[in-house]
């Protein structure tokens, strides 16, 4: 029951937002009572902490998977972008975003395990474009690291980028290209234009 619960929250909150859900709504979905839910988790923080944490869990799995095929780094890029926004319901209720407004506690700390992965998922895919000739290799790449992880975060941002001006996959997709392009070879970009054609970017 209680990873029922969890799948049906998770559903919920990515589709409609973690302040709009109440257990009530997540009770009624599952036809069960808000007292039932309660036995599992005593507060609907400690609920959506879980599946936040759990999510996470999934999604670095994934992302893991994925790098470990040493694919090559641009193409590796944009498929951890198509996995993520998958797994995310494409963000329509910006979940990083309304973590980090009304559950601020629980955004700091999945925040440090979000860099965690990504810094490692990262370098890695640096290292190996540089070994490649796809990306220059005097760039710096713990600052590259870095920055990459900073802008993935704040283009999360619904006060910078309203949802109603700027999609997540849009954004995403721009925010990749600008990566792409300040640390990309002559080979690197040619191999991106024809990602980009292929793909119909």
């Amino acid at each position: 029951m209680k990873e029922s619960i969890l799948q049906k929250a998770t559903e919920l909150f990515l589709t409609l937002g973690f302040k709009s859900v109440t257990m009530d709504d997540i009770a009624h979905k599952m036809g069960i009572s808000k007292k039932t839910i309660y036995q599992h988790f005593k507060t609907k923080h400690e609920l959506v902490e879980a599946t936040s944490f759990e999510l996470f869990e999934l999604i670095a799995g994934g992302i893991n998977c994925i790098c470990a095929l040493e694919n090559n780094p641009i193409d590796e890029i944009y498929n951890i972008k198509q996995f993520v926004m998958q797994h995310l319901k494409d963000e329509k209720s910006s979940p990083q975003y309304q973590l980090q407004k009304y559950y601020p506690k629980i955004f700091n700390s999945l925040k440090q395990k979000q860099f965690e992965v990504m810094h490692h998922c990262v370098a890695n895919n640096l290292n190996r474009g540089i070994t490649q000739h796809l990306f220059r290799k005097n760039i710096n790449i713990d600052f590259i690291n870095r920055i990459y992880f900073s802008g993935i975060m704040t283009i999360k941002d619904r006060d910078l980028f309203p949802e109603n001006q700027f999609s997540m996959n849009v954004l995403m997709e721009n925010f990749i290209e600008y990566h792409l392009r300040g640390i990309c070879t002559q080979k690197g970009l040619d191999y991106l234009q024809n990602y980009i054609a292929k793909n119909k970017i």
